[in-house]
């Protein structure tokens, strides 16, 4: 697999801080996979970067390959639309600073805060609040049948009941908090929607 190359930092006189960005436009910025690709890059090694470098990986990405395999117009194509579309509209959001001129990209402050999630990605969505909901509906009518008495429930203890219902809780909980871990963008080597299937 090729090296890739890391560039000097981009050379910029002091800039105010960019106004902080709202769930909608943050959405609206990364809903394209390209961008999130970049960003998951950056994430991973927040050192500037050249144009070319995150080219050749973001394809290698995006056509599922290996950075020897990408094609000069695979290359090519991804590095026409990050320069030309979508750095610019990163660079302009404040998620990254691109210079233009010199071919460089670099992650900013709010690079490293931005939390983002496989969930923003239509088809990867998982509806964990309806989970929730439904566990708690559930419970609700165990517990009524259980002081109802209704048979079969009433050969379990209501303790033993309890037990249940809490255990059921914290392993769910604890397997959301492992999906988010792992659908985080930046959080491993590939991006989440590479390693989506092999979570399964």
């Amino acid at each position: 697999m090729a090296t890739q190359q890391h560039a000097d930092p981009v050379d910029s006189a002091p800039s105010e801080e960019p106004p902080e960005l709202t769930k909608g436009e943050t959405f609206e910025v990364l809903r394209n996979q390209r961008r999130r690709y970049v960003l998951h890059y950056l994430k991973r090694d927040d050192r500037p970067v050249e144009l070319g470098d995150l080219a050749q990986q973001v394809a290698a990405w995006e056509y599922e390959t290996t950075l020897d395999g990408v094609t000069s117009a695979q290359r090519k194509r991804v590095y026409t639309t990050l320069q030309q579309t979508h750095l610019p509209k990163m660079d302009e959001a404040g998620i990254l600073r691109f210079d233009s001129d010199r071919g460089i990209v670099e992650a900013t402050d709010r690079t490293k805060d931005l939390s983002i999630y496989l969930e923003i990605v239509p088809g990867h969505e998982f509806a964990w609040r309806e989970l929730y909901l439904s566990l708690g509906a559930v419970s609700c009518a165990l517990i009524a049948a259980i002081w109802l008495e209704i048979y079969p429930l009433t050969m379990l203890s209501e303790l033993t009941w309890a037990a249940i219902i809490a255990v059921t809780f914290t392993v769910t909980a604890t397997a959301h908090i492992y999906h988010e871990r792992h659908m985080r963008l930046g959080h491993s080597e590939l991006p989440p929607e590479l390693n989506y299937g092999s979570d399964d």
